[in-house]
């Protein structure tokens, strides 16, 4: 029997989105959950309403794509909201309540100078002023013993003190309250009962570590970001709720990792959760570039591997070995410590829009200012005067001006030309030479700047790819990957939107902490297991409250903050997995870690135990785009300056490089998302899922 009802169509897929929230745009990228359809797209950010630039973002690519918003199962972004606002200090006035006798807590600090040669360095300026910090009665010893009772009645006036005055959110930092919480404790409760609704953070509640000035950083931090990362999380899930997106929602950490969106909501206005979330989305957009560009390495067989993450204003770079991303506890935010575990970036303030410059000694510079977004560089024609990197790339022909920005931005060689003139004339030079000098600079810059970590970390870069992403990543990268000795580059296959990819991919990650102040003389395996096991409870009640329905694969890593009895630096331990949780374990653990680190054998000496940790992470299935082909157009004559000389060289756009075809340089490609410069001696073709796979070649100046 013939039926007569038409064929039914294929199920379309579930899809999922990726947003990255920057200073001048927001990046979305819209992927189907097997891999089968991948898009991605660019909208002006929105300074004064980010979530608004989200949504619209979202809306337009759902709209371009027809895809339904009930078709999308997940949707995590990345932003720099919580960090601008706290670079620009435009977050709640914070008053900080801290123990009798320590007010000037956050002004020493831990007494480095910002610059030690420099006698006239500007003072450190605390995120809390001097008059907004109030001392309250009360002490506790690092025994436990209470050599001074908490003055109730003292710590609710000073509280209404600050109020009065203006203070919209307060901080709260005992000392010792890391071990013995308990004044802190009732210090915060009493200040939420009686104050409903005001921002109260307590430094042991967020992160109990010792180590009172980075604490008191810490809850400062939270209770300056929170009401403003709270008030722009529900507008933004207001918005996609009204727009149809009823998937989980959520947001990318510093840990590399994300959280529901949903979870920080649901709690009440100053609870715990969205403090910590304050805190532990500070980093949140550089954190997903990296764990985006590792999943895209590991799925390329890469391992090690140097990320360059480059836009208009800072350079962020990472050391990835063997496909796991670099974490570290004392990382810098704005020049405050923050000691909540992130992703290690270095930040260099050499981005596309950074201004070249001559010192009083005529010694050519380039940042850390920059033109920022408006004007911007000469080149895009909206007023500004001054050369830019950015503009070093038109002069020198790095940027293709017909297709720049997928045509979007109409390039002015003229303008970027005409902003070189003075620099050119100071130098003694012609415009050419001179803006390939400011390219050299800013190499030179990167190069000085991360040949020191990759010695730390005892890394041969010669056996690492570098991996560059954002807007500017790919013009400047076989410059710098010369510089270091890199010989293999992988660019993304959409590096200009890689940030969004990485929200898109990464998993769940929860970190937890417990103070410890043992050493193993003092600790047993019994009491180990204990705290451990509490921290694991915890990190489960975390993961519940979590909307994890892709993230099913969980599983859990032990630490410990471990140093030598009578040391003061601390390494990092993670217990192997297949291992009984036992002092000797841990022992042995630091052991070949110390080694490892310093060459020095620590077996037999007294350890110190510092600190226990729990790292939860919950995978989801893996996201890889398929194979996507070029067209096979042919390259059109260009021209470029190398080594002072105009050059003929090639353009071609990135959908027309077919997968298996290589290409040399010199060579500009282009697409909407970013432009790759390949000078002369360098090679490029595509794999089979678009990113691009570069022999760097020889050294500049060598033969090849």
């Amino acid at each position: 029997m013939t039926s007569l009802l038409p064929p039914t169509p294929p199920a379309s897929p579930p899809y999922r989105i990726g947003v990255d929230v920057g200073g001048t745009f927001t990046d979305v990228v819209l992927a189907a959950a097997d891999g089968s359809a991948l898009h991605t797209a660019k909208v002006p950010s929105d300074a004064d309403r980010p979530a608004a630039a989200v949504v619209r973002a979202v809306t337009e690519i759902l709209t371009r794509h027809q895809v339904a918003p009930e078709q999308v199962e997940y949707f995590a972004h990345g932003q720099t909201f919580a960090l601008n606002t706290v670079l620009q200090r435009s977050g709640a006035r914070t008053g900080l309540l801290v123990t009798a006798g320590f007010p000037d807590l956050l002004e020493i600090g831990r007494l480095r100078l910002r610059d030690p040669i420099d006698f006239f360095a500007a003072p450190r300026r605390p995120l809390a002023d001097r008059a907004d910090v109030r001392e309250i009665p009360e002490r506790t010893r690092v025994d436990g013993t209470v050599d001074r009772p908490l003055d109730e009645a003292a710590l609710l006036t000073a509280a209404r003190e600050l109020l009065a005055d203006g203070v919209e959110a307060l901080a709260v930092v005992f000392l010792h309250a890391h071990v013995h919480p308990r004044h802190e404790e009732r210090a915060v409760a009493l200040l939420r009962q009686a104050h409903p609704g005001l921002i109260v953070a307590g430094s042991a509640e967020l992160w109990p570590e010792e180590k009172e000035y980075e604490r008191a950083t810490v809850a400062v931090l939270a209770a300056h970001v929170a009401g403003l990362l709270r008030g722009y999380l529900a507008d933004l899930s207001d918005r996609l709720r009204t727009h149809g997106l009823s998937c989980p929602l959520h947001i990318t950490k510093s840990n590399g990792g994300v959280m529901s969106v949903e979870g920080a909501l649901a709690t009440e206005e100053g609870s715990a959760a969205l403090l910590r979330a304050a805190v532990e989305t500070l980093l949140s957009g550089p954190a997903a570039g990296v764990a985006g560009a590792v999943r895209l390495a590991t799925a390329a067989g890469v391992g090690d591997l140097v990320t360059m993450d480059m836009g208009g204003t800072s350079v962020d770079c990472a050391i990835v070995e063997g496909g796991h991303i670099p974490y570290s506890t004392d990382a810098e935010l704005g020049g405050f410590p923050l000691i909540t575990p992130s992703v290690e970036v270095s930040s260099i303030g050499a981005g596309g829009g950074s201004v070249a410059w001559l010192d009083a000694s005529g010694v050519l510079k380039v940042g850390p200012r920059s033109v920022g977004a408006h004007p911007g560089p000469a080149c895009y024609g909206h007023g500004g005067t001054e050369p830019t990197l950015t503009d070093a790339y038109v002069v020198c022909g790095y940027l293709d001006p017909d297709d720049f920005a997928g045509g979007a931005v109409r390039l002015a060689p003229a303008a970027a030309r005409e902003a070189f003139v003075p620099l050119a004339r100071r130098l003694g030079t012609d415009v050419e030479r001179a803006a390939e000098a400011v390219v050299d600079v800013a190499t030179a810059m990167m190069h000085a700047q991360l040949v020191p970590l990759l010695a730390r970390r005892g890394v041969d870069p010669a056996g690492c790819h570098l991996v560059p992403y954002g807007g500017a990543g790919p013009v400047q990268a076989v410059a710098l990957a010369r510089e270091l000795g890199i010989r293999r580059l992988l660019v993304p296959w959409s590096p200009g939107t890689l940030c969004a990819f990485g929200a898109l991919v990464t998993d769940l990650r929860h970190d937890l902490v417990a103070p410890m102040g043992r050493t193993t003389d003092q600790l047993d395996d019994e009491h180990l297991r204990t705290v451990w096991k509490e921290l694991d409870e915890r990190a489960h009640l975390w993961y519940r409250d979590q909307s994890a329905t892709l993230h099913d694969r969980v599983g859990l890593t032990h630490w410990a903050d471990v140093q030598v009895a009578g040391q003061s630096f601390t390494l990092s331990v993670a217990l192997p997995e297949d291992r009984e949780p036992t002092v000797a374990a841990l022992r042995e653990a630091f052991t070949a870690r110390y080694r490892a680190a310093y060459g020095v054998d620590a077996s037999g000496r007294e350890l110190d135990v510092r600190s226990l940790r729990v790292t939860l992470t919950a995978g989801s299935r893996p996201l890889t785009p398929r194979a996507r082909s070029g067209i096979g157009a042919g390259p059109r004559p260009h021209t470029v300056t190398e080594r002072g000389r105009r050059v003929p060289a090639r353009r071609i756009e990135r959908a027309d490089l077919a997968p298996g075809t290589v290409l040399h340089g010199p060579l500009v490609v282009s697409a909407p998302d970013a432009t790759l410069f390949l000078p002369t001696g360098a090679s490029v073709a595509a794999d089979g899922v678009g990113n691009l796979l570069i022999d760097a070649g020889h050294a500049r100046g060598k033969a090849a």
